[in-house]
């Protein structure tokens, strides 16, 4: 069994008092708003702090978790046992020529801007993506024709050993929203983008334009986890969703969006088990109707 306080002032060797949350709501820190309490919640400011951090766990069998900034992932009512590691200290991005590098906790829509800043072509896709540099990667995340894939020359991780790698886009297996990073066991630190220089204006105005789409066609006024379902081939999810009368359906506080069908939003502070509840009801209900498999892009992590 874990001894609590030895974890804890192992921790505290490695990182800040005020870097370390005990018995912490993962609700606090997650888009949807749902999660029980992590054992104990960390958020290191160095490379070298989140190396120790997972060299500790592996030396004395803890488990760890890897949180990112809490988007497009449901964390379950009963929390999450052992180390749960939050990279939202890592937010540094700066452009080298036509490269754009960023660290895994920066928000890619940050990253977004600053191409843009710096001239540079690519990445308007991503300016409405909700989540970070590491989690894009991790999912290939993609949106309006363009992904991750497209624009990514190589990415620095710490491996299952604790140990610093540099991986290339052709390492990673970048298919449609998905990787290998999780099965390798890395964790991404940082990502380099190579970018191409373009016209200013003409950049903002490919931004701005998805970003009025994704602001009026998307229910940003409520916590949600994005894009629940991977479009299946041939269709769209949402509208799937939306022929099979789903709209406006809740369990408990969780709802499909009236506004786009392909959303679960957490409308009055549903419980993670009424929106796991309400996808897998999604899920049975197109099943039904159009012999459709809908596969989850939302990850599902914890304990009930």
């Amino acid at each position: 069994m874990m001894d609590s306080h030895q974890v804890y002032n192992n921790l505290l060797a490695i990182v800040e008092k005020e870097n370390i949350f005990v018995d912490e709501y993962l609700r606090n820190h997650t888009y949807t708003r749902l999660g029980g309490k992590a054992d104990f919640l960390v958020t290191p400011s160095t490379y070298e702090e989140l190396q120790n951090i997972i060299k500790l766990s592996i030396k004395e069998n803890i488990p760890f978790t890897l949180l990112g900034n809490g988007s497009n992932l449901i964390v379950k009512d009963g929390g999450i046992r052992g180390i749960v590691i939050l990279l939202n200290r890592f937010k540094r991005i700066k452009v080298d020529g036509d490269y754009l590098i960023a660290e895994s906790g920066a928000a890619i829509i940050d990253a977004s801007r600053k191409a843009l800043e710096a001239k540079l072509t690519g990445l308007e896709f991503a300016c409405g993506i909700p989540g970070t540099v590491g989690g894009a990667l991790f999912m290939n995340a993609g949106a309006y024709g363009g992904e991750i894939k497209d624009v990514l020359d190589h990415a620095i991780v710490v491996d299952r050993n604790g140990d610093i790698q540099k991986r290339s886009a052709a390492d990673l297996d970048l298919a449609y929203r998905t990787s290998n990073i999780a099965a390798n066991g890395d964790i991404v630190m940082e990502a380099t983008f190579a970018l191409k220089p373009g016209n200013y204006d003409e950049i903002k105005a490919v931004m701005d334009d998805l970003t009025f789409r994704r602001e009026s066609k998307q229910p940003l006024e409520y916590p949600s986890c994005g894009s629940v379902f991977k479009r299946p081939p041939g269709y769209f999810a949402g509208k799937l969703i939306q022929d099979s009368g789903l709209q406006g359906h809740s369990i408990g506080g969780a709802e499909v969006s009236t506004k786009h069908a392909g959303f679960i939003v957490n409308k009055n502070n549903a419980t993670a088990s009424e929106y796991i509840a309400l996808i897998h009801h999604v899920q049975k209900t197109v099943k039904e109707k159009f012999n459709v498999e809908l596969e989850r892009e939302v990850k599902i992590i914890g304990e009930d």
